[in-house]
């Protein structure tokens, strides 16, 4: 009876799983209906392997786009060290400046910092009124500030309407950057009458510019008759900013229609140079300086070198604690960062690379706030697994369905954690949006992780290498759990058999 019954008695997972690994060792082949075709993989191996060379591929693409790291990965201001301004907009009227003018006169706060050849720097509106900008490598707050907050008020000057005997005779001989006296000259024309200004390269001299600038009608009919007196003389119409002389071009002929071409040797940056000072006349409002601030670039190198220290700490700390409790099994996990890392770096570089990204504090906080999340989504799937072993079922069916389940557990909480990111994006200004990109970004690696390398290399090893040493992949303690367990059902399984039979 007693042999009956344990026949009788149902299988669990482990039972299964030890009965196919004596099949197989005495047979020296796998069991029957394990889908692997002769000489090569199972259709199940196939399909993880291929999802792991796809994750290699983008690996290695990831390495070559963020390598050198430092020189890949643009640095934002309070790391590279810089110059930081906020400038506030108003008019003249006192009337709060439109959505047109702010626009505007963002365009042209940045005319004026390309301007400075700050090519990583950033301008851009905060709130209604308000325009920040922020120049990386910028050492002097005071001339950075001067040379970008500045109205321009932008003037055309006939050459023989000024009275400054010493500034007339400089510029006359081709001296730059002529300072005029207040009230030694008569402007006939100002900036407010320019509608737009171009640079084209010169048509009639090679390797040379020319700066097309047009007025309105006012402004054209005003022009037309200063040059038709001063062109039988060629006179000069000097362009004054602010009080300084830019530049003081002769007059060959009557220009008409509102259209003027400014010749006179330019090259490619003298040409942009006066296309600011011309479009700096036209600034629809004042700005002032609200606050202004440099960061010095030891302090910032510190800051980001006291970071990356924290991060490399606390994931030392978790890879001590995955080794500790899931011993084999931890180096999957390992291998999840290594791999989410490289991710993550090549994607922070790509974006650099098209001026998307610039690395700040608040960014890296993010970085390491989402590569936690990374491994605790590592630990979420190890945990199901091992539950489902617990539970009686094989090995090969718990890395299927503990996958499963601890993938969909980890994604609800990156749905959470990216709408989180995304309101920062949206909402916040200045330096939160770079700790709100950061992890949404995040996010995003880490969700391509679970399904490329984490969930296809667990169900991998769970075709063989995991089976063959549980004790070294850290579940020989859930297989006896599980057996016990068993063990458990198999006994009153049997009491109540016999109970049936007594009766």
């Amino acid at each position: 009876m007693g042999q009956d019954s344990r026949s009788d008695a149902p299988k669990t997972g482990v039972d299964r799983w030890r009965d196919a690994a004596k099949d197989t060792k005495a047979r020296g082949s796998k069991p029957k209906g394990s889908g692997k075709r002769a000489g090569g993989l199972s259709s199940a191996a196939r399909g993880h392997v291929g999802a792991l060379v796809v994750m290699l591929a983008l690996c290695a693409a990831c390495a070559v786009a963020f390598t050198p790291v430092g020189e890949k990965i643009t640095q934002g201001l309070d790391i590279q060290g810089g110059v930081s301004v906020i400038l506030s907009a108003s008019k003249s009227d006192g009337t709060q400046p439109t959505s047109e003018d702010m626009q505007t006169a963002t365009s042209i706060v940045q005319s004026r910092v390309n301007a400075l050849g700050a090519s990583e720097a950033t301008v851009q509106q905060q709130g209604a009124s308000s325009i920040l900008v922020q120049i990386p490598g910028a050492t002097d707050a005071t001339s950075t500030v001067e040379a970008i907050g500045q109205t321009g008020h932008l003037e055309f000057v006939r050459l023989d309407d000024i009275g400054d005997a010493e500034a007339l005779a400089k510029i006359q001989a081709g001296t730059q950057n002529v300072k005029l006296e207040e009230g030694t000259y008569t402007a006939f024309l100002d900036g407010s009458s320019i509608t737009r200004t171009q640079v084209t390269e010169s048509q009639t001299s090679v390797g040379t510019y020319v700066v097309n600038v047009t007025f309105d009608s006012a402004g054209a009919q005003t022009f037309s008759d200063v040059t038709r007196e001063l062109a039988p003389t060629k006179g000069r119409i000097a362009i004054v900013l602010d009080g300084v002389v830019n530049s003081a071009p002769a007059v060959q002929s009557q220009i008409d229609g509102g259209e003027v071409s400014i010749s006179g040797s330019f090259t490619a940056e003298s040409a942009q140079a006066l296309k600011t000072a011309l479009d700096s006349g036209s600034l629809p409002v004042t700005l002032t300086y609200s606050e202004s601030r440099a960061v010095g670039p030891t302090l910032g190198q510190d800051s980001l070198a006291q970071g990356v220290l924290a991060l490399a700490v606390g994931v030392a700390v978790v890879v001590c604690y995955l080794f500790f409790f899931y011993r084999g099994l931890g180096l999957l996990t390992l291998g999840s960062l290594a791999v989410f890392a490289v991710l993550y770096l090549g994607l922070l570089a790509t974006l650099s690379h098209f001026g998307l990204f610039a690395l700040s504090l608040p960014g890296l906080a993010g970085i390491v706030l989402t590569t936690g999340s990374a491994a605790d989504s590592s630990i979420l799937v190890l945990e199901r697994f091992r539950e489902e072993v617990r539970m009686g079922r094989t090995v090969r069916n718990a890395s299927v369905s503990g996958t499963s389940h601890g993938i969909r557990t980890s994604l609800d909480a990156d749905v959470v954690t990216l709408i989180t990111a995304l309101a920062l994006l949206v909402v916040a200004t200045g330096d939160v949006r770079g700790f709100g990109l950061t992890l949404a970004l995040g996010v995003v690696c880490d969700v391509v992780t679970m399904f490329l390398f984490k969930a296809p290399a667990l169900r991998l090893l769970s075709l063989g290498a995991i089976q063959k040493a549980p004790g070294f992949w850290g579940i020989s303690q859930d297989l006896a759990e599980a057996q016990r367990k068993a063990d458990v059902r198999t006994s009153v399984t049997r009491v109540q058999k016999g109970g049936e039979a007594n009766a």
